[in-house]
């Protein structure tokens, strides 16, 4: 499913010296030399784990939580909880606040998985792995319902990258596991 966003207007004027700008982004201002640039939106995003590693997921890797989005884009679709990151926030924080809007649950964010972006897309999204360490799932604001899956039933998920940022969950899922057990076995 493809998300469409809008890249920001150009500015139309000096925000300087208020004359009128003509051009594509980042031309000259023709009486002060400022240059007006878009700026990319980043959202972060974590897939939650539940550490269940076991035959309720069939040996094949903890759960993923997932949120049912209530707004859009993609209304009605399964998706990690995530969000856009406030000017000035901590992607970190930024990730563990979306989790505790969406999911209403307090989590650790563990570990950087991965970020993606697109030709074109004034989007850059940063995901990353974590677990909860406060609280049970339950619809936040920006939910209709949340729901753990194993990783091989995961529902349609929402945005274009999702595949890829399951995937790289899945390889660094297999690295700990493959860890543990070397840890383990020592």
């Amino acid at each position: 499913m493809g998300l469409a966003v809008a890249l920001p207007e150009p500015a139309r004027f000096c925000p300087r010296c208020g004359t009128t700008l003509e051009g594509a982004p980042g031309a000259a201002c023709p009486r002060d030399g400022y240059r007006w640039f878009p700026d990319p939106k980043v959202a972060v995003g974590v897939l939650v784990t539940d550490g269940t590693d076991s035959e309720a997921t069939g040996g094949s890797g903890d759960r993923l939580l997932l949120v049912r989005r209530n707004h859009e884009p993609a209304l009605g679709a399964w998706a990690f909880p995530s969000g856009f990151v406030d000017a000035g926030e901590v992607l970190e924080e930024a990730a563990a606040r979306e989790v505790l809007e969406e999911a209403n649950v307090e989590v650790a964010v563990d570990e950087l998985l991965g970020a993606w972006s697109d030709q074109g897309s004034p989007v850059i999204f940063i995901a990353y792995v974590g677990r909860v360490v406060s609280g049970t799932p339950s619809p936040g604001d920006e939910a209709y319902e949340v729901a753990w899956f194993a990783p091989d039933e995961l529902p349609p998920l929402a945005f274009d990258h999702d595949d890829e940022v399951i995937a790289a969950w899945k390889a660094w899922n297999a690295s700990r596991r493959a860890r543990t057990a070397r840890e383990g076995a020592a």
